[in-house]
């Protein structure tokens, strides 16, 4: 059986999601493969020297800073991380190439960022012939450095025109990359819920006929989310605070004039969005794509703490108009108010997005995986020195 290994790690929680989002469909859709999701990090650092060392994973420290929205440094803390990984590179690949060895996938998908040059070499120089993709998890790549990195014969699944133009200028041909129609989602934001949208709000407390907000930044929550409920005490709202506990009695105290609901961490997503009209929270690509999945315009910030890779997704919201883009939440009242007055004409605009990437991409690995099959080499494979690429620093 196809042996194909899906890459991907733990820092925020999209990577994750999308490795396993796809494995399922994959089961799904009966494919003669055999998935197997590989921590990229559990490679690395297969004795946890760095959680003993610290008492965290190394992608804790960045989840945590997250929750408590400390991203005005992530920029250059950015750069010190793809300089680190640059000088680590031999290592990197040293440790990679024995698991390939040891493992031998028959195709290797990355849905991880800064770590694709050391996992294209070593797979490359261990088992040469064996394809490597990329998939990008962002709307589009934040370079140099981040998602497509130059000169690897290898394929890249873009989900936006952006992304994909941006391979294009990195000197890769149409062979090597492949549009889909959006983000990978979980196959349950497709199957249709069949819910009496007014019933079921009246089981959570919540009036019917009110517009609702849903409030969501994440796996972890996110502090942000204190001052958008202070500021909107009169509107309605569903606020998900994922495994943040702490923060979610803080909401449940705060006085409020309208109905809420605050909620802890759920696997529900999906239906507590078919029960709210529109969407805040930060401009993560899964949940922008999860709430235009469910017909929800957004609102979301940009500013200075806005994560660099997520910058490009507040002007592909503009871009759609399928909702409104702040510098601040503090004006987010102001911003309710115009998204409740032209919800109609949003929400319209957001139903003209399809976007059926996780379905897609098993007939774009089945090609990928049908070309490497093939005796010539493909586009792009001429030339490329794998064994000097793996030992470059």
């Amino acid at each position: 059986m196809t042996c194909i290994d899906l890459v991907y790690f733990d820092a925020g929680g999209g990577h994750r999601a999308s490795a396993q989002a796809l494995e399922a469909v994959i089961r799904e859709q009966g494919r003669p493969w055999q998935v197997r999701l590989v921590n990229l990090f559990e490679v690395l650092d297969p004795q946890g020297y760095f959680r003993k060392l610290t008492g965290m994973r190394p992608e804790d420290l960045y989840n945590r800073r997250l929750e408590r929205g400390w991203t005005l440094s992530f920029r250059q803390e950015l750069k010190l991380l793809q300089a680190v990984i640059r000088l680590a590179h031999p290592q990197l690949v040293r440790r990679l190439q024995q698991h390939w060895l040891r493992t031998e996938p028959d195709m290797v998908v990355s849905v991880v960022p800064n770590f694709n040059r050391a996992l294209y070499a070593s797979l490359a120089s261990a088992l040469p012939g064996v394809p490597y993709v990329t998939i990008l998890t962002d709307l589009a790549d934040y370079p140099p450095h981040f998602w497509i990195e130059r000169g690897q014969a290898q394929h890249f699944i873009c989900g936006t025109p952006k992304a994909v133009a941006q391979a294009y200028a990195m000197g890769y041909g149409p062979a090597q990359v492949h549009a889909t129609s959006g983000m990978i989602l979980r196959p349950d934001f497709y199957r249709p819920l069949n819910i009496d949208r007014a019933s079921e709000r009246r089981q959570h407390r919540l009036e019917p006929a009110l517009p609702t907000g849903l409030v969501l930044f994440g796996g972890s929550g996110s502090a942000a989310m204190l001052g958008i409920a202070e500021r909107l005490q009169d509107t309605q709202l569903i606020l998900i605070c994922g495994h943040n506990e702490a923060l979610a009695a803080k909401l449940r105290a705060l006085p409020a004039t309208a109905p809420r609901l605050v909620l802890g961490f759920t696997r529900e997503i999906p239906y507590y969005m078919e029960l709210a009209d529109f969407f805040i929270g930060k401009p993560g690509p899964g949940s922008l794509s999860e709430a235009v999945q469910k017909n929800l315009p957004v609102i979301v910030e940009r500013n200075a703490w806005t994560m660099p890779q997520e910058r490009y997704n507040t002007v592909w919201v503009q871009e759609q108009q399928i909702g409104i883009v702040l510098r601040s939440f503090r004006s987010i009242r102001r911003a309710v108010a115009e998204m409740v007055a032209q919800l109609d004409a949003y929400r319209a605009r957001v139903r003209l997005l399809e976007n059926r990437a996780v379905f897609e991409i098993p007939d774009i690995l089945a090609g990928i995986l049908a070309q490497a099959q093939e005796p010539a080499q493909g586009p792009g494979q001429a030339g490329t020195d794998a064994a000097a690429l793996a030992g470059k620093t």
